[in-house]
């Protein structure tokens, strides 16, 4: 990959890269990059061939901005076949989101024969035309199937990260979809009037990890009261289905960009 990457090491902290910009505060982090960089040092510090990260939760109660970063974990259990632990998200010195994440033992399926939602009969990202523009910058790549992103139909996207988490560490599978998934909330909440609602978590659920680039989602659950809003995306790879993402969000409102500097 050759796009600046998120983070950058600086010995135990992490240092954000302007591509770590998010859209509601010009001066603050994107949620993506966060939960990135929860299930990044997760993975690097718990993860093991053996056990699948069958579950990430990640709560964002403040938007970090960008001071160094510092992500500590602690190990809450540890079976023969589930691996439960915790991070938090330090910004400056203070706690700002944190995460939970299970890992489950890998073993073989049942006997049964069980009910699924029919096949995910879409193009492949290959066969599809890509955007005229790149999103937020060419964060990520996408290829749009079908409802468009300020519309008020179902949507379904595939996206691909065009950038490591970390400076130096390529994308693994489960780093691909541990980014990706806060792209439940826009997909989820989005309005023909455009974005209106901010994430305050997300979860991501994977019975298999994604086998190639592109994560297809597919909107299935949106609705909201009182500015409270929940919704839910089943997550695609080329393959097939390998999980879901679901978020809370609350009503929210982007602040303007800072006035230009004046003339000399």
């Amino acid at each position: 990959m050759t796009n600046e990457p998120f983070f950058k090491r600086d010995g135990q902290y992490f240092v954000p890269t302007p591509a770590c910009r998010g859209p509601w505060n010009p001066k603050s982090l994107h949620g993506r990059v966060i939960i990135g960089l929860l299930g990044f040092e997760l993975e690097q510090r718990h993860g093991d061939p053996e056990f699948l990260p069958a579950r990430l939760t990640v709560d964002m109660y403040k938007l970090p901005g960008f001071d160094p970063i510092e992500i500590t974990t602690k190990v809450v259990r540890e079976g023969n076949r589930i691996r439960v632990v915790d991070a938090e998200f330090i910004s400056g010195g203070v706690s700002m989101g944190r995460a939970t994440c299970q890992f489950l033992k890998r073993t073989e399926n049942p006997e049964g024969v069980i009910w699924k939602p029919l096949a995910w009969d879409v193009p492949k990202p290959a066969d599809i035309e890509p955007p005229p523009e790149r999103p937020m910058g060419g964060m990520w790549a996408t290829r749009p199937i079908s409802g468009g992103f300020a519309s008020s139909e179902q949507r379904r996207i595939w996206m691909s990260e065009v950038r490591e988490v970390v400076e130096g560490t390529p994308l693994t599978p489960f780093q691909r979809a541990a980014v990706a998934c806060d792209f439940a909330s826009p997909a989820a909440h989005v309005s023909d009037q455009g974005l209106g609602y901010i994430n305050s978590d997300v979860t991501l659920y994977l019975h298999r990890l994604p086998a190639t680039e592109w994560i297809g989602f597919e909107t299935t659950y949106h609705d909201a009261d009182d500015g409270v809003a929940v919704g839910e995306c089943r997550l695609y790879d080329e393959q097939g289905p390998i999980g879901l993402a679901s978020c809370a969000a609350l009503a929210q409102r982007r602040l303007p960009p800072p006035p230009p500097p004046p003339a000399s």
